[in-house]
């Protein structure tokens, strides 16, 4: 109960908040206003000044009545989050670059591992620091992302430090990592009461200085925690990943987003996942609590997971979480709106399920299976020996994760096989491939020696996987182009005269409308013909438009080439009247006087 001394830090962190905003500091520490920051004044940051001092003070005092020995380890940690403090508090006041920052957390990094605190189910010391690193910068990054909204990194922050605690108490006892989760949980509930107020602005912001610390810690508490002193378990394993799961799962989205869209990763944005639950209507208070309420949900879970250790247990409930999140994912990639007009919006609609894609899922977690039992028969027979039985039973959860993490950013879950072609075939091998990599990587490196389990098991599951991944997207295909013709049989038949911009937009949005069929493109540009645009094919130039209209017998020609030559609009209106189809022309603008645009709603 000593260690209960570290609760200290919750007045000391709001003592400290409270002392600098009557102090000059809230006049030159500041955030501005800006097109990519959610807020609308300036605001002081003076929040990770107060929680580093409520950390300092905690820890100081649990070492002080002796509840906590001042280790390697300890100086290590704390010295790595004092470098991230100072770094984000220069960043702060003065702005540091990408690379600056990169090298800075690099050697708070350093310091960690250096002390001690470091991967240990990785027998190399080079690749157990590699990944100790990437975990660590990585982290510290994530949560400096997260800090996007009123109280949502300092919420998430203290809930992930909660569960650290409970788990120095219960699953892997330690007195260090109790002392500084409990310091680094009354930290943030410190800044808590002036940062999110609900119906108020925040009257302080924590900054890279408070972001970048909460991050850096609690990746060094996961690695303390759990892969410092775990064994082999699947729970030991996800324990930290499960816990920090949504960071992770903001993280990889936004950059995703930024990558596709050609941004820089580290460039601000309103496209995070808070971000995207505003937009789908929910208040910012309902989406802090909706998101703090998935952590929380996940953390407990991991817990249990280490509680009742059973791996079989462990490894279904760690699927179920996955398929959740992957929904959860698709619903906020897919959120670019406000709902509309009549739609009520609530908290739990954010739960929205992808039905396709959940099915896909829960199908790859079993022809995932599938192929290293058939791998593990065909290369040792069966039933094989003790420490092949072994040494399978631990590859196949390290496979899994390793798959869906890979298969998320291949696209294997973007439900539109229907136009699968080499390339999405591509996607699928370089996923495999990638994923039985770090796979083997991890095996030989954690489990050695190897003695009877030879490495060409992976090439064998590796070529089985790629074969049944790939018939199930075919086979899925298949299926839904059968449906799609079934259906298409009594939908209207639309033709789009124009394959630009404006013509496979429409084509978008005719394709997610119920009723509707898109049977071809006509467009003039020579480099299109005979191509497919999002499933449909460009069928020849305006001047074949009635041998088109005769072979596709369209109910209406759509045109979306408005501004195009005066012949050349008179010539399909007349060829589509001569064949005795609609003819209807689509325009499109943007950047319109919003008064002319009340003006003629209003008469």
């Amino acid at each position: 109960m000593s260690t209960a001394a570290a609760l200290v830090a919750l007045p000391a962190s709001a003592l400290a908040i409270w002392l600098l905003l009557r102090g000059p500091f809230q006049r030159r520490l500041v955030a501005e206003p800006s097109a990519d920051r959610w807020h609308e004044t300036t605001t002081p940051l003076l929040g990770g000044p107060g929680m580093f001092a409520g950390i300092t003070v905690g820890l100081a005092s649990a070492v002080a009545v002796g509840a906590v020995h001042p280790s390697r380890g300890i100086w290590g940690i704390y010295g790595g989050l004092a470098v991230m403090f100072i770094a984000g508090l220069y960043d702060d006041l003065r702005h540091l670059g990408p690379v600056s920052k990169l090298v800075l957390q690099g050697g708070a990094a350093a310091l960690v591992i250096g002390t001690g605190t470091t991967v240990n189910l990785v027998t190399n010391n080079i690749v157990a620091g590699a990944i100790a690193a990437f975990w660590l910068i990585g982290m510290t990054n994530a949560f400096n992302l997260l800090d996007n909204m009123d109280g949502l990194a300092a919420s998430l922050a203290s809930i992930a430090f909660v569960f650290f605690a409970i788990d120095a108490v219960t699953v892997h006892p330690n007195h260090a990592v109790l002392a500084i989760a409990l310091a680094g949980a009354c930290a943030c509930a410190g800044f808590l009461p002036f940062n999110l107020r609900p119906g108020k602005k925040a009257l302080v912001f924590m900054g890279d200085s408070g972001s970048q610390m909460l991050g850096f810690t609690l990746a060094a508490l996961g690695l303390s925690a759990s892969w410092k002193v775990a064994g082999t378990t699947v729970a030991t394993l996800v324990l930290p990943v499960l816990i920090l799961a949504v960071p992770i799962l903001d993280t990889t989205l936004v950059t995703v987003a930024r990558l596709l869209e050609g941004r820089p990763v580290y460039q601000g944005g309103r496209d995070h996942t808070s971000h995207r639950l505003v937009r789908f209507g929910l208040s910012e208070s309902h989406a802090v609590l909706l998101l703090a309420l998935v952590a929380a949900g996940l953390g407990v879970t991991s817990l249990t997971y280490n509680v009742l250790d059973n791996a079989r247990l462990t490894l279904i409930g760690v699927l179920f979480t996955f398929v959740l999140l992957v929904q959860f994912a698709s619903f906020l990639s897919d959120v670019e709106r406000r709902p509309e007009p009549g739609e009520a919006p609530g908290i739990f609609q954010a739960f929205a399920v992808h039905w396709r894609r959940l099915t896909e899922v829960v199908i790859d977690f079993g022809l995932i299976s599938a192929s290293l039992v058939a791998a593990y028969a065909l290369q040792f027979g069966w039933p094989g020996s003790v420490n092949q039985r072994h040494l399978a039973t631990i590859t196949l959860p390290v496979l899994l994760v390793t798959r869906y993490v890979a298969f998320i950013p291949f696209g294997l879950y973007r439900s539109i096989w229907r136009y699968a072609g080499f390339r999405d075939l591509a996607a699928i091998g370089s996923a495999i491939i990638l994923s039985e990599l770090v796979t083997a990587a991890y095996i030989s490196s954690t489990q050695q020696p190897l003695e009877d389990f030879t490495r060409t098991f992976f090439v064998v599951d590796m070529l089985i996987c790629f074969f049944v991944i790939a018939s199930s997207r075919v086979i899925e295909r298949a299926v839904v182009t059968g449906f799609q013709t079934m259906r298409d049989k009594t939908a209207r038949r639309t033709l789009i005269v124009g394959a630009g911009r404006s013509g496979r937009s429409l084509s978008r949005e005719l394709r997610e409308t119920a009723g509707e069929r898109v049977v071809g493109f006509v467009d003039d540009n020579p480099q299109l013909r005979r191509r497919r645009l999002h499933g449909v094919k460009v069928l020849g130039a305006s001047s074949e438009l009635e041998k088109v209209l005769a072979r596709t017998t369209p109910d209406i020609v759509l045109v979306t080439i408005p501004n195009a030559p005066r012949e050349r609009l008179d010539l399909i209106v007349a060829v589509c009247a001569e064949a005795g189809v609609v003819c209807r022309f689509v325009r499109r603008e943007t950047d319109l006087d919003p008064r002319v645009i009340l003006a003629t709603a209003a008469e």
